[in-house]
């Protein structure tokens, strides 16, 4: 079951109830989706999107999923794969933490790190070695705009993504020549049910908004897509200014998508 560019037909969605994967998945399904595979823990909430999606049209099928438990990484997306081609794989899980108490409790801090980077690269490599082998796919990378420039009010959070937002460039490096195509998106503050009562940023988007740019991404096969575009400035900026500007206010809650 081949893609074709920007409109795939097989999705495996890490992060089975991320509100922009599957703004992305509906989006994806009024194209040409008709498999949808859902990765997450098991849950009423994973249940639920996976009856949406059935109801419109697409045949979904929901697996066991745990970031923080990479040994059985292998075995369950293994299954996923072993069912047919997966032409989309979207990386979507993660956890923004609470800075503040973060700081304060490495234990909560290492499960930040682990949720967004660790279980992230063994998930993201798995599912590349697959998609080499059946030579064709493309992976999208949730990373965050954060991951820009690491600041003093979300630098638990921010520094996760940005190890994940380098290794995703650098694998997408490296399966260059063999159909695979890795795409890292870095979305601003979005508007989601994870980020409610927090301030908005500047730019703030929509999981609709970051799905739609998902989509023309895919279609151009870029390698990195900024949501909105915008943004690729205002983080550039920053890193002009001196290290002293971006310490300046105290540990808050991180802002962006997980």
């Amino acid at each position: 079951m081949k893609d074709v560019v920007g409109s795939p037909q097989s999705l495996l969605v890490l992060g089975g109830t991320s509100e922009i994967a599957l703004a992305t998945v509906r989006r994806l399904i009024t194209r040409r989706a008709r498999t949808v595979w859902l990765a997450g823990r098991p849950s009423p909430a994973l249940e639920s999107t996976a009856r949406q999606l059935r109801d419109l049209g697409a045949d979904t099928l929901t697996v066991p999923f745990d970031a923080l438990a990479p040994e059985a990484h292998e075995v369950t997306l293994g299954k996923v794969f072993a069912e047919g081609d997966i032409d989309l794989v979207l990386l979507a899980f993660g956890v923004l933490g609470v800075q503040a108490r973060d700081e304060t409790d490495p234990p909560a801090a290492v499960r930040v790190a682990q949720t967004n980077y660790t279980g992230a690269v063994s998930a993201a490599l798995i599912c590349a070695n697959a998609m080499r082998r059946q030579g064709h796919g493309s992976l999208v990378v949730l990373s965050s705009a954060a991951a820009g420039r690491v600041r003093r009010t979300d630098f638990i959070h921010a520094s996760a993504k940005a190890g994940l937002d380098a290794f995703a460039r650098g694998l997408g490096d490296a399966l260059r020549g063999t159909g695979v195509h890795v795409m890292v998106v870095r979305p601003g503050f979005v508007r989601t049910k994870l980020t409610a009562g927090l301030r908005p940023a500047p730019l703030a988007t929509t999981p609709q908004a970051v799905a739609e740019a998902i989509e023309e991404g895919l279609r151009r096969r870029a390698p990195v897509v900024w949501v909105p575009g915008a943004l690729r400035l205002m983080t550039a900026a920053p890193r002009l200014l001196p290290r002293a500007v971006s310490r300046l206010g105290g540990p808050r809650r991180g802002a962006g998508p997980c």
